[in-house]
């Protein structure tokens, strides 16, 4: 799977989700290897993408389409401000990978020392995670750069998430984010769209 991050800072957040309903209706039966999408506006206004593609080829020749490159013109111009690409060879999914169902949304950002490393961490807590904490639908880690990370997780709701983050954890828990936190070498971005919005192929 190859992930690509987009952020940026929405003047209207209203315009920027018709433009990707657009995107969605008109393009996307056109986009091959597109396997979703998960996108939102954090309360301080800025706009979040995780475009998923089986492959980096498959991404590069949906951007290379004309009919892409007019839908980013027109775009483009809902934000304040530059635009910031991530592209993301490396990914792994755990729990499933998250499901368009979800309520909430939480996207981290940050530097970690060794993706492989993260990979060894989320794969061997899959099966304490999903006991402890049902409310996490799953989610992905996506590396780009030198180090960086995206990970983006999928709650039933922020309420069950909130709760899920107070409940008190057991050993096995306690350990797999002491381990999962130690791995990050810098401050870790959280943005959390209230309102995700979520698709797939139809």
């Amino acid at each position: 799977m190859f992930i690509q991050v987009i952020e940026g800072r929405a003047i209207d957040a209203g315009d920027l989700h018709e433009a990707l309903e657009r995107w969605v209706g008109e393009l996307s039966p056109g986009a091959e290897g597109w396997l979703g999408t998960t996108a939102g506006v954090t309360d301080d206004g800025l706009f979040v993408n995780v475009a998923r593609f089986a492959t980096r080829l498959a991404a590069r020749r949906n951007s290379d389409r004309p009919e892409q490159g007019q839908w980013w013109v027109e775009t483009a111009k809902l934000f304040a401000g530059e635009v910031t690409f991530l592209d993301c060879e490396q990914v792994v999914e755990y729990l499933g990978g998250g499901s368009d169902e979800a309520r909430f949304v939480q996207v981290l950002q940050g530097r970690v020392r060794d993706p492989a490393q993260v990979r060894e961490v989320l794969e061997r807590g899959q099966e304490e995670l999903a006991g402890f904490r049902p409310d996490l639908m799953g989610g992905t880690a996506a590396f780009y750069g030198q180090g960086g990370c995206v990970e983006t997780a999928y709650f039933t709701s922020e309420l069950a998430a909130r709760q899920g983050e107070a409940k008190l954890q057991p050993p096995a828990i306690r350990e797999l984010l002491r381990e999962w936190k130690e791995l990050f070498v810098s401050d870790v971005d959280y943005f959390d769209l209230r309102e995700p919005w979520l698709y797939s192929p139809r």
